[in-house]
């Protein structure tokens, strides 16, 4: 019999991985009632992976966060031992931060970071089922040592852990990661209608720092100064009122971060051999594994089978943190044998005497197909259920907090009654993300790449604050004076692009002279730079070197808009739409989707299936 809580409580977030703690701070910063509920509470923030923020996209991604109030830049700011800008040489849409973070700062600021939040309880326990009413709407939950939790809204972001099931050579044993229990939520959520699949990712290896000839490997430093994620760390972060924030102290202008070092080493024939050698022993190629695995992220089993011709491929070897001797092998992924992955790794220049720490895994657990779901992540059988996370078919912690912000947000704004937030793909590169899950669904664990946005020179890692920080502080997301601060921002560079029209270099118009290929405003003289303040130069030059590329992805932005705005009855019946092929029929009724431009972007749709609902909508209007 179960024992009922006496609190009841807005929004229930199950799992403590990135997901969870977004979609608990985000629904506690709109005043919410919050439970956060994980299997384990000193697991909080874990990087169960290598121990790194941002990259390609996901640096994007972490800015957006940032700009919405989330908690993932500035907790990787505090934590973080290496900070590097990639891609700082080309164009500015596909610049992105990457931080090294240390992984035990990581985890234990973040989890003060949630204990100290006063809306917050936390509890630990594993929930067996999700109570509905008989309206299809969610009332609670029940963990396995039968405590009931009453809730109006559940988050559910369960990771790799639903039937979770970790591989290592012929050795088979349930688990959301290595030395942790899985979770037994997959049967309660194919009873409430909800469809589940395989998916399978894995991590590499970790070998002891005192075992590496770093001599034999290639040495890769950090940016300097460091290009930060958050607006907010030069001013939050202080090293006299953050516990744990003991590698950075950004508000202290006296203090110089001594960044870690990554080092690169190189797979070689003999490496390959091993690897075709022990083929057999791969749950991968054994056929055990049954769920499909991230594509641009194969193991080194795939790497040396389908890219047979390369004579060797690239290591990044990262250190885990500055309190730790374990260094992260990223780039031998595997799930072969204990002995086999020695062998491996010793094979490998710098690591011929390396110690196996801990070995890499592969990872089956449950999915769900995210086309269950509304665009505010809400599950379309069950109301008030949300998923983020890895649930929805995702890989990365970052593609997963920004769900998390978005799903925790959309719980708490429907308790309060008021309008849910939806970004557009003009708008974010989450509303990219979003829409890509919803209405196209994914095969392969999903992962950021900023190929993926139409919107590129949008939708640059910049101007996070500019795009999003408005709409933040519009839903209470950030304080007042953030998006104060974000307007005065947003002025001054809008005055600065008017007034290079009026100033003069070399004989031109300053801003004539800054789209020539080759100009930078670092380059100009002094009377010229102090024109306007340094922090604003960037942005201004960007925006008047990209100034034909950003118009013309302004009126393409400004057509997705319209079609958006175009919505689609909920309790539309497609089979009475005259015209529609059969095919478009099936699709429609699968995404169900809520906009015309949702519908637009439905693999398989023509225009002329589009054309048609036009006109249907137009009939209806006028009926």
């Amino acid at each position: 019999m179960a024992h009922l809580l006496p609190q009841q409580f807005d929004v229930l977030v199950i799992g403590g991985g990135h997901a969870g703690i977004e979609a608990a701070l985000a629904a506690s910063r709109l005043g919410c009632q919050v439970a956060f509920l994980t299997q384990n509470l000193d697991t909080i923030g874990q990087m169960s992976c290598n121990p790194a923020i941002g990259g390609l996209a996901k640096g994007h991604i972490v800015r957006e966060i940032d700009a919405l109030g989330g908690a993932m830049a500035l907790n990787t700011d505090a934590t973080a031992i290496q900070f590097r800008m990639l891609n700082a040489s080309k164009g500015p849409s596909v610049r992105a931060p990457r931080a090294q973070c240390d992984k035990v700062a990581y985890r234990a600021r973040m989890k003060n970071v949630i204990e100290n939040d006063p809306n917050i309880r936390l509890y630990q326990g594993d929930i067996s089922d999700i109570l509905v009413d008989k309206e299809g709407r969610v009332t609670g939950a029940v963990t396995t040592w039968g405590l009931e939790y009453r809730t109006r809204s559940i988050v559910l972001c369960s990771g790799t852990f639903m039937r979770g099931l970790l591989h290592v050579g012929m050795e088979h044993i349930p688990g959301g990661r290595l030395g942790c229990a899985p979770s037994s939520l997959s049967d309660t959520l194919r009873r409430l209608g909800i469809c589940l699949e395989r998916f399978k990712t894995g991590t590499s290896p970790r070998v002891n720092r005192h075992t590496i000839d770093f001599s034999a490997c290639e040495r890769q430093d950090g940016d300097t100064p460091p290009p930060l994620f958050s607006n907010r760390s030069l001013t939050e972060l202080k090293r006299e009122t953050e516990p744990h924030c003991t590698l950075n102290t950004f508000a202290d202008p006296g203090f110089r971060l001594v960044q870690d070092p990554c080092w690169i080493t190189y797979t070689n024939r003999r490496t390959h051999d091993i690897i075709r050698e022990n083929l057999h022993y791969s749950p991968l190629y054994g056929g055990i594994i049954e769920g499909i695995g991230p594509r641009y992220c194969p193991s080194i089993e795939d790497k040396v089978v389908r890219f047979a011709e390369k004579q060797q491929h690239q290591i990044f070897l990262e250190p885990e943190g500055r309190s730790t001797q374990e260094y992260y092998l990223n780039g031998i992924s595997t799930s072969l044998p204990y002995h086999v992955q020695c062998e491996i790794v010793q094979s490998i220049p710098g690591l011929e005497n390396a110690q196996l720490i801990r070995p890499g895994y592969a990872v089956e657990y449950d999915y769900a197909p995210p086309t269950q779901l509304h665009p505010t992540l809400e599950t379309k059988q069950i109301e008030n259920l949300y998923f983020a996370g890895q649930i929805n078919g995702t890989s990365g912690y970052e593609e997963a907090a920004a769900q998390g912000l978005i799903a925790g947000t959309n719980a708490a704004l429907k308790t309060q009654g008021r309008p849910p937030l939806t970004l557009r793909r003009d708008q974010a590169y989450i509303g990219v993300m979003i829409d890509d899950l919803i209405t196209r669904g994914t095969d392969e664990p999903y992962r950021m790449f900023t190929s993926r946005a139409e919107m590129r020179i949008l939708l640059r890692q910049d101007n996070a604050d500019l795009r999003l920080t408005p709409i933040a502080a519009a839903l209470g997301l950030v304080s007042r004076e953030q998006g104060d601060n974000v307007k005065q921002k947003q002025e001054a560079i809008d005055a600065g692009v008017r007034e290079a029209s009026s100033l003069r270099h070399e004989g031109v118009s300053l801003d004539l002279w800054l789209r020539r290929p080759g100009n930078n405003w670092t380059q100009l003289p002094d009377e010229l730079r102090q024109k306007f303040h340094v922090e604003h130069w960037e942005y201004i030059a960007t925006e008047i070197a990209y100034s034909g590329h950003i118009d013309r992805q302004t009126r393409q932005a400004e057509k997705i808009v319209r079609l958006e705005h175009k919505t689609i009855p909920a309790d539309i019946d497609y089979k009475t739409v005259h015209g529609l092929k059969t095919e478009a029929v099936q699709r429609l009724e699968k995404i169900r989707p809520a906009t015309i431009g949702q519908a637009s972007r439905i693999p398989g749709m023509t225009p002329a299936d589009i054309s048609i609902l036009l006109v249907w909508l137009q009939k209806r209007k006028h009926a």
